[in-house]
């Protein structure tokens, strides 16, 4: 057959698993033992489809911010500020509670689990959340020019005060703390602002 042997596993599935591992165990735990496993592919399969640990964990970022982690979008249409606040952090406790997943965010657990010698992927999860945060600005400061001023926060500090709960929220669902509570958390939330 011309141009090699063809691939022996489908790499969309083998990235969704590579996706559950790297979501439970971190960018650091995950090990490339448990990846390879995981996706049913030799080390040397791996690294020939996907690259690098690094450049595969990229992989996996990139899909989560385009599944997973979509409801960021979805919620930046909604027609008011108030509106976005709300559906954004409760999108939000709906995707960290999925069954489908281990439990929080995987770029906030991995955050978190990254030592000095991964700076570079700390520093690259960093980047991302501050990009949500800036989106969420942007669409505060697009609400102000509309007219809706249901916050008096600014937009920057709107969009800090909300990246902050989300992050929270992570970290608590992750702790085990039920998706009604999550809810409940969101809700008290909106009422102090």
């Amino acid at each position: 057959m011309a141009g090699g042997r063809p691939r022996e596993f489908d790499t969309d599935k083998a990235l969704d698993r590579a996706l559950d591992v790297f979501w439970e165990h971190g960018y650091e735990g995950a090990s490339l033992a448990q990846l390879t496993t995981a996706m049913g592919v030799s080390r040397s399969s791996m690294y020939a489809t996907f690259g690098s640990k690094d450049e595969l964990f990229t992989k996996i970022i990139d899909r989560y911010y385009l599944g997973d982690a979509a409801y960021t979008a979805a919620a930046l249409d909604e027609p008011t500020v108030r509106d976005v606040v709300r559906e954004y952090l409760h999108r939000n406790v709906d995707a960290i509670t999925s069954p489908d997943h281990p439990r929080g965010c995987l770029v906030v657990g991995s955050a978190l689990r990254c030592g000095p010698e991964n700076s570079a992927i700390a520093a690259d999860l960093a980047e991302r959340r501050r990009t949500t945060t800036r989106a969420l600005q942007h669409r505060f400061e697009q609400g102000r020019r509309d007219g809706d001023t249901t916050f008096t926060l600014t937009p920057a500090e709107l969009a800090q005060y909300i990246s902050t709960i989300s992050e929270g929220l992570s970290v608590r669902a992750a702790s085990g703390v039920s998706r009604d509570e999550l809810h409940a958390i969101v809700d008290i939330s909106l009422k102090t602002l």
